[in-house]
This record gives structure tokens, C-alpha cells and sequence, in this order.
């Protein structure tokens, strides 16, 4: 393949050309050439758009592409097209399936069935056996077969014992746990932030301690165990400072959040729209403007999508009925464009470059010689997300016909490219 990219602007901290408008030829997958001026006579494919920037290819840390058991939400390749249309070149694989990611035959199926995409799809395993808490996986298999990290995902890992034996069990091989934290004997189920707005819906709500009294566990055991520990779906104020303070002391700790909650608080749900019933929910504004500052300070190192497809049965209910999770990849970009306060580079930092970081993988860089793994966008440009252009099988989105700003150009990556897919 052979493409010309016309005057973008290049985001790229670790590249020569970070911040330059530049013209960038890409041939048989590598890119050959980054200059003001490339000559387009004779190039085969030419993209121009206004305001177009071009940046290492996003990678999200966090989705569900309920692939095996659950493939009417969605399945690996309608997940590759959603990832695609949002401007990712690289997913991590949520192991809540059915059955559950928790032996290297499931592991070996994703990679597999995902082979010679333009998005890699990087499976994580169950760390409990069929991520019911109470046995370890067979977790050094799964990573001989491809598993990037260990996690019970929605499912958190209420014994201590057990979450210590996984850090020490994973610490000799070079694995990788992250955790995602609730409490569950003081958590509701119903994912409405406890507050008022809990008491205006009259529903019990989802006190921040259940989050926080995890945080402060998982943290504990990370020391003890002198291992790395990944916690993932931070909302609140309170899990900030302690991350922050873990940090400060040395701890290997890294940490990230959903985009939705950098751009929803807790007061959308009087309107009892089911699709903004996620998990963790929808918090206060003290706790987004913790958030906010976590991520300009480094507290937070990545931003996720937390893609959560779910269908019509389990999303047109009564909401304290209605199964948690919404749509993310095709809208995270310009969630975190409109609404995390950070520069282009920062963003890019957060969705491109930290999550590859943490889970150990070469990150790309734009600059002659380097593979082609990119992503090509226009920050300013103003869409809205109409229902035809999902590229999942599922539409619980509370973003349809919704006006979002930033919008995804294209992707490359091995070789191959595909132009954006929103309005």
C-alpha cells in the first residue's frame, strides 16, 4: 500500500516532528518519508482533511467484545469495525465472556480468530478460574499463549488471600494484574452514585467507600507483595488521593479511567435513561474535577472506553433492572477532546502511549524508518453520531444524535487503512 497523509499536524511526544505540520508518505506498511512538502504525482492514496492531525495509533486498555457466548451484542470482527470508526489500532479484551478467557484455549480462539486485522486485539485472562474468585487461572499458560494481563474485571476479587497469591504468582513470570474495585458487601448493585441524586431517584446508592476500601487493600497488597498493580476504573475523589500518595512512596502502581466519567455527572440520570446506567456510576463534580486533576498531574495514567455492548433486553427496562455498560469506542475520543481539560499531547499520552507502557509493548513513533501504526484525526470538526453509523451489533449509546467534537480521519496499521466511519 502506498499513501500520502497531506499537511497534519504530528502529535507525538517522542517523535522529531511532535507539534510540526508535516506531509508523511507511507510505503508497504513502513513510513519513508516526513517532510513539509511530499510531492503527491503518482501516489496511489492522498488523505487531506481540515485541521488533520496524525498521531501514534490510540489503544484502548478496556473492552468487552462478548466473543465467545454472547456474539448477538457483539463479536470480535463487529468490535474491530467499532474500534476502527473510534480511531484504535490496538484493544485489550476483557476476559467476561461466556465461557469465561480463564485457559489458553479461549486466549489462543481471540488471537487467533483476530489475526492479520488492522486492530490487534490483545486478550486478558481471568485471574480466578471462570472468574467466580475463589481458585487461580491457569495464568502462566494464558501468558504463554498471549494473555497481556490477568484480571476478574467487573468481578472483583473479595479475598485478600486470593488476590496476593496472583501478585506473587505473576511476579515470576513478568505478568501483569489489574484490579478493578468494589466492595461488594457495601455496594448496591443499582450504580447510582450515593447522593442526592440517589435520594432524588429514591434508589440506594453506590457509596464512594466501596470503591476507596479496595483501593486501599489492592494498594496494601501490591506493597507487600512488592509487585505491579494495574487499578483500573477509578471515580472517585477519594481513590485520586490514594493513588496519588501510593505513587508518591514508590509503589509500581498505575491507574486509569473511563471516559465517561471525565464527561458525565451523577444529575444525567433524572432523565432515566438506562444507557447511562455504567459502572462505576456516573459520580458528583467533586469527584470529576479529582479526575481531571489526576490525569494533568499524572496521578491517572490512561484513559479507557470501558465498551460495554449490551442489547435491547437488557437495556429497555426499569432501571434498577436494566444490565450496567454502554457503548465506548467510537465516542471515547471526542468525550476526552470535550471534556478532560488536556492538550492534544497529553490525550495522546493517555490513549496511545501509557497504555502500551504499562502493559510492557513498544509503543509506535512517527518519524522515517518506524512502522506505520497511526491514527489520523481533526480535534476541531463537529459530527453527530447518528444510529447507522454504530459500528457495533448493540446501540446502547447515550450519545446518539448527540453533537460531539473531534473526529477520527483514519487508521493505519499493518499495511492496511481504513477511513473513518461517524457522520
Amino acid at each position: 500500500m502506498q499513501l500520502l497523509i497531506k499537511s497534519a499536524t504530528v502529535v507525538d511526544p517522542n517523535s522529531p516532528h511532535n507539534g510540526k505540520v508535516q506531509d508523511v508518505l507511507i510505503e508497504n506498511g513502513t513510513i519513508t518519508d516526513v517532510k513539509a512538502k511530499i510531492p503527491s504525482a503518482g501516489i496511489k492514496k492522498v488523505v487531506e482533511a481540515d485541521d488533520l492531525h496524525l498521531s501514534p495509533g490510540w489503544f484502548d486498555m478496556q473492552a468487552n467484545f462478548c466473543d465467545p457466548g454472547w456474539e448477538y451484542k457483539e463479536d470480535l470482527l463487529s468490535g474491530i469495525k467499532a474500534a476502527q470508526a473510534g480511531g484504535f489500532t490496538g484493544v485489550v479484551i476483557v476476559p467476561s465472556t461466556n465461557p469465561s478467557l480463564h485457559s489458553k484455549t479461549q486466549i489462543e480462539y481471540i488471537i487467533n480468530k483476530s489475526a492479520g486485522r488492522l486492530v490487534d486485539l490483545y486478550p486478558m485472562g481471568a485471574l480466578s478460574y471462570k472468574l467466580e474468585g475463589n481458585d487461580l487461572s491457569e495464568m502462566y499458560d494464558m501468558k504463554l499463549s498471549g494473555a497481556i494481563a490477568f484480571t476478574d474485571d467487573i468481578h472483583p476479587v473479595m479475598s485478600a488471600g486470593l488476590l496476593h497469591r496472583a501478585l506473587l504468582y505473576t511476579k515470576s513470570f513478568g505478568g501483569l494484574i489489574i484490579s478493578r474495585c468494589n466492595d461488594t458487601s457495601l455496594s448496591t448493585g443499582l450504580c447510582v452514585n450515593e447522593g442526592p441524586i440517589s435520594v432524588m431517584l429514591g434508589l440506594k446508592g453506590e457509596p464512594s467507600i466501596a470503591e476507596e476500601i479496595m483501593v486501599t487493600r489492592d494498594l496494601f497488597l501490591a506493597e507487600y507483595a512488592e509487585a505491579k498493580l494495574h487499578v483500573t476504573s477509578i471515580s472517585t475523589e477519594g481513590s485520586i488521593a490514594l493513588i496519588r500518595n501510593a505513587k508518591k512512596r514508590g509503589l509500581p502502581v498505575t491507574t486509569s479511567v473511563n471516559a465517561y466519567n471525565l464527561a458525565l455527572e451523577d444529575s444525567e440520570l433524572l432523565e432515566w435513561n438506562t444507557n447511562l446506567k455504567v459502572f462505576p456510576p456516573l459520580r458528583g463534580k467533586n469527584d470529576i474535577k479529582a479526575l481531571k486533576k489526576g490525569l494533568s498531574d499524572g496521578t491517572i495514567d490512561v484513559i479507557c472506553s470501558d465498551h460495554r455492548p449490551e442489547d435491547e433486553e437488557n437495556k429497555k427496562l426499569e432501571f434498577d433492572l436494566a444490565t450496567p455498560g454502554m457503548l465506548g469506542l467510537q465516542t471515547m475520543y471526542p468525550l476526552v477532546n470535550m471534556y478532560s481539560g488536556l492538550s492534544q499531547t497529553e490525550i495522546i499520552s493517555k490513549i496511545a502511549i501509557n497504555p502500551r507502557k504499562v502493559l510492557g509493548l513498544p509503543y509506535p513513533i512517527i518519524d522515517k524508518g518506524q512502522s506505520a501504526n497511526i491514527t489520523l484525526f481533526s480535534p476541531s470538526s463537529e459530527w453527530i453520531l447518528k444510529k447507522e453509523n454504530i459500528q457495533s451489533l448493540s446501540y446502547n449509546s447515550p450519545f446518539i444524535n448527540k453533537k460531539l467534537k473531534g473526529k477520527i480521519v483514519g487508521v493505519v496499521n499493518h499495511d492496511l487503512y481504513s477511513a473513518g466511519q461517524n457522520g
